[in-house]
């Protein structure tokens, strides 16, 4: 180590000229964002509002830039166990900035297609170009040059650990077992699939674009898709649209809507929307943002669906006339994304859990109040954690709500029995096997009628 770390000078070159360079430095930026402020990934890589570094780079670069985040977040305890085992002691305090170029350099060495080299390198000069981390650089170079050395070694001594972190891994081995709860974790570690939900003609358009029928749900989960989603077949027709099969799994519950009316509550971005009016309902989409509203009214006008559309909060909504069912899709933890979403690990904790509880409590009970006696509640998420699901669900009733638990109106579809539980809710998570392979979000959808209490 100190061989290389003799080695090493300060790079006197721009270093924002490198190739390569602009974009490792962004996603260090980001990553730091994440981590130290919790800040949700989404928004800082979105191309208009998002990171200045981000949206200074070009399509190329933003790429990378993604894909450099994404598998850090994936890998992060790994990849911290990894820089660790190289370091004679912890870095100090004061160099979080160093931590995060040097997790987006090992994750670059360890985990992505990328020459070692180039991504020593340009961690080095990053290194070098930050005043706070200059006197750092050698350690830099001594550490990555390390770890590619001993790459094989290092990756094998990484399989016994838990690719998500201290808290969540024991909420889940406290609630599904460790056997359970370790093949969460890994399969967090698979890149998300692409799941399409379709108007009609599931088979067809399975072989047209390439892919499998998932459930009895109209999901085709694509093969190997290669270019911009929007640029496939059937996209600007309007013939599907992008929904997880796990998220497509409750509005189906309903089963045939035609004659009645329902609300999509928090209906954003629009695809349950969507499959309740193919459903047959008279669907009113309510949605608290604004420019997520508008977000849904251009996703259904794009499949040439109508629905009405209200910018309201459902907690304040007053409807003329109660609705015959409701679909709530409470915002919760998003512990059941990760694989779309590796931040929500890094950006949320218990406490978070135990707070948006709270909220989705409120939301059902409110929810109840919006459909006719005799109506159903379809409440969902896509939180691993019972706090978010059944313990909202058993609170409510014990609490006296007028609400009784129903069996799902489209019954209990063969494909999807492993994920019943014994009082008939669905309970889905990324452990589940389809086809032999994982590949499935959390999900937890149950069905309550509204009684005359």
């Amino acid at each position: 180590m100190n061989d290389d770390m003799k080695r090493t000078a300060p790079n006197k070159d721009r270093p924002n000229d490198k190739p390569g360079y602009a974009a490792r430095a962004a996603a260090s930026k980001i990553l730091a964002a994440v981590v130290d402020r919790k800040t949700p990934l989404d928004g800082m890589i979105d191309t208009e509002h998002g990171n200045p570094a981000y949206r200074a780079l070009g399509p190329a670069d933003r790429a990378l830039t993604r894909a450099l985040v994404l598998t850090t977040l994936r890998h992060k305890p790994m990849i911290d166990q990894a820089i660790a085992s190289l370091l004679d002691r912890p870095l100090p305090g004061g160099a979080r900035a160093l931590s995060h170029v040097l997790a987006i350099a090992a994750a670059q060495i360890l985990y992505l297609d990328v020459p070692d080299h180039s991504a020593v390198d340009i961690a080095v000069e990053q290194a070098n170009a930050d005043p706070r981390n200059k006197r750092f650089s050698g350690l830099v170079n001594a550490v990555l040059r390390g770890m590619t050395r001993r790459k094989a070694k290092i990756l094998d001594e990484l399989e016994s650990v838990s690719p998500i972190p201290d808290w969540f891994a024991e909420r889940l081995t406290a609630v599904y077992g460790a056997d359970t709860a370790h093949a969460i974790g890994r399969a967090q570690l698979q890149p998300p699939t692409i799941d399409i939900s379709v108007k009609s003609d599931p088979e067809g358009w399975a072989a047209r674009l390439g892919g499998t029928v998932l459930f009895s749900t109209g999901t085709i989960r694509l093969d190997a898709p290669s270019g911009a989603v929007s640029d496939m077949d059937g996209f600007a027709e309007g013939e599907w649209w992008v929904q997880d099969a796990a998220a497509a799994i409750p509005a189906t519950l309903f089963g045939d809507l035609t004659g009645q009316r329902v609300i999509d509550l928090c209906a954003a971005p629009g695809g349950k929307t969507a499959q309740l009016v193919m459903q047959g309902g008279q669907v009113t989409a309510l949605e608290r943002s604004k420019s997520r509203l508008r977000r849904l009214e251009q996703n259904l006008a794009r499949l040439q669906l109508s629905a009405e559309t209200i910018a309201a909060d459902m907690m304040e909504y007053q409807p003329e006339v109660p609705f015959d069912a409701a679909l709530l899709d409470a915002p919760c933890s998003s512990t059941g994304t990760a694989r779309r979403h590796p931040d929500v690990f890094w950006t949320k904790d218990f406490s978070d859990i135990e707070k948006l509880a709270e909220v989705q409590y409120a939301m059902a009970r409110r929810a109840l109040d919006l459909v006719r006696p005799g109506g159903i509640v379809i409440f969902s998420n896509c939180s691993l954690d019972p706090l978010e699901g059944e313990t909202v669900v058993e609170r409510l009733l014990a609490d006296g709500a007028p609400a009784e638990r129903a069996a799902f109106p489209a019954g209990r579809p063969d494909t999807l029995a492993p994920f019943f539980d014994a009082n008939g809710a669905i309970r889905t998570t990324p452990a589940a096997q389809l086809d032999g392979k994982t590949g499935l979000d959390g999900f937890y959808a149950v069905a309550l009628r509204r009684t005359d209490g």
